[in-house]
């Protein structure tokens, strides 16, 4: 028999809120930046990762896509990151965000970024059989023409593994302002890629940001969107709508300081039947990974077996890849599912 958090790390999983500079390890990002003569505060990974609040980290966000130059760079932490996430918590398929705009100001173009990430996470499909698609996201300190810009290039450059569009960041202002970029959204939509957004992630949000997120972009699913739980008719129009919830426990400890418990905003919108799915957002900064979030991030919250299989198979309804894939996965998934439960230790759940 196995305990409840052996049969949680077992369970095989989706992850749909992954931001591709963050599934990197500490040592490869001092490596990478030894490398690239990029100064760091410290080499001390123990102490390389200490954020005040989302603000602070953002900052340290930005400055680690400074090591990511070479296409072996982007294709070594492509491959690495899925081998990583298979061990530490059965990962069996991944979407990336991945922020072009950032590499753009080191002068590298939107195919030189995409075309490596493609090519490492594609070797380790075949290695690991982790399945994968790339989701753009407009980096929000910049102005709505750059974003419209960046789905241009989407456009112009298009690949099949890139198949959303999101927004990430905040504002020069420090706020979301999803609104803000509503004519890339609407060009995206117009070519056929699906959306998601950056929405209600902390105290300083506004839960109508969210409904901004449905109404006007006319998102596909959200991230994080937490502060939905402070408007009972914001929740009622995503639960009508089907809108997925890519949430990420461990990060909100950081960037909120909230307490993981069964009080907290994402266990609400479990209970509210709100179609949560569980990721790790920014696994290096934040030092976790797709296993710990749910052996520590779901059991705090209580979350039951059933209910953790059931964010397991939200995972993959909102996903972006085809209908076929989501079918192969779910068959999958309910295989696993019923070998886990023959050996969980249901006393220690």
């Amino acid at each position: 028999m196995i305990s409840y958090a052996d049969y949680l790390r077992l369970l095989p999983k989706t992850e749909l809120h992954c931001h591709f500079a963050s599934t990197m390890s500490a040592e490869l990002f001092i490596e990478l930046a030894a490398k690239h003569s990029v100064e760091l505060p410290t080499t001390d990974p123990d102490t390389l990762f200490d954020f005040a609040d989302l603000v602070d980290f953002l900052v340290a966000f930005r400055f680690a896509h400074d090591v990511l130059r070479d296409p072996e760079d982007f294709e070594r932490v492509a491959y690495d990151g899925v081998a990583s996430a298979v061990a530490d918590g059965n990962l069996r398929y991944r979407e990336y965000y991945v922020n072009p705009q950032y590499f753009a100001d080191r002068g590298l173009s939107y195919a030189e970024v995409i075309d490596p990430i493609i090519a490492g996470l594609a070797r380790a499909e075949k290695d690991f059989g982790v399945g994968f698609r790339i989701v753009v996201a407009i980096n929000r300190r910049a102005d709505a023409a750059s974003a419209v810009d960046l789905v241009r290039e989407m456009i112009a450059h298009p690949r099949p593994e890139v198949v959303g569009l999101g927004q990430d960041d905040l504002t020069p202002e420090n706020t979301e302002d999803p609104g803000r970029f509503v004519a890339a959204y609407a060009l995206a939509r117009e070519h056929g890629f699906l959306l998601t957004a950056h929405v209600g992630e902390t105290d300083h949000a506004t839960p109508d940001a969210v409904r901004v997120a449905i109404d006007d972009l006319g998102c596909d699913r959200l991230d994080h969107g937490y502060r939905i739980v402070d408007d009972p008719a914001i929740v009622a129009l995503a639960r009508e709508r089907g809108i997925g919830f890519a949430a990420t426990p461990l990060s909100t400890t950081i960037c909120s300081g909230w307490t993981i418990d069964e009080s907290h905003r994402i266990r609400r919108m479990i209970d509210a039947g709100l179609a949560v799915n569980v990721s790790t957002d920014d696994a290096m900064f934040f030092r976790t990974d797709i296993g710990r979030e749910y052996t520590e991030g779901l059991r705090l919250m209580g979350v039951t077996p059933d209910e953790a299989k059931q964010i397991a198979l939200n995972g993959i309804d909102a996903a972006f890849c085809d209908e076929v894939q989501k079918e192969r996965l779910r068959a999958e998934f309910r295989g696993a599912f019923r070998a886990l439960d023959a050996v969980l230790d249901t006393a220690t759940a």
